[in-house]
């Protein structure tokens, strides 16, 4: 097992987010993420000259050390359209329990910090981009509604996918994580693939 510490960057990211997780929605500061580093505020401009920047770099963080890539492995790789859906939603509905802690904080800051907005909405355009990639290939396999075309179908796919869905009922209906991703995978394919 390695002593050695990690690197200034990933100590400042490491300390933002165990700093957003733990937080009440309340302004994470420079000066705290500094302080949980254990560096000066000065040595965390060096790294991060705008809080938006880091705000950012955290949920990328979150995302590499959470190994997203492999998680959305299966749904890139689907070779049909209802098949790339189902690896979508499985591997994002999967997902959000693990950044639900950073998400919920940004989220919660977002209304009075437009920094915190413009991290969040960075990670939920990301998101967006895997629902438009699963409605197209929807669309290629001719698959898709003609009642929600494209960018519709994408706007709805988001739409049911969102944390605040997700909270809302497994977190406050207390659904299981099991029954919400195979609730979310048969609601998008009666709403969005052509019924026989």
């Amino acid at each position: 097992m390695s002593s050695e510490k990690p690197d200034t960057r990933t100590r400042i990211l490491d300390s933002a987010w165990k700093l957003l997780e733990s937080g009440t929605g309340g302004e994470v500061r420079m000066s705290d993420i500094a302080r949980a580093a254990g560096i000066s505020r000065q040595a965390l401009y060096l790294h991060f000259p705008k809080r938006a920047e880091l705000l950012v770099a955290t949920t990328l963080h979150v995302d590499a050390v959470k190994n997203v890539d492999a998680r959305l492995a299966a749904s890139r790789a689907a070779t049909g359209g209802v098949e790339r859906l189902d690896a979508f939603i499985e591997a994002w509905g999967n997902y959000i329990p693990e950044i639900y802690g950073v998400g919920r904080a940004l989220m919660a800051m977002q209304e009075t910090d437009a920094e915190a907005r413009h991290a969040w909405e960075s990670r939920m355009q990301a998101v967006r981009e895997g629902c438009e990639a699963a409605v197209r290939a929807l669309e290629r396999d001719g698959v898709l509604s003609p009642d929600h075309p494209g960018e519709r179908a994408t706007d709805l796919l988001w739409t049911l996918l969102s944390v605040r869905n997700w909270e809302q009922l497994v977190r406050q209906c207390g659904w299981t994580q099991k029954d919400y991703v195979e609730a979310m995978k048969r609601t998008a394919r009666q709403t969005l693939v052509r019924q026989a």
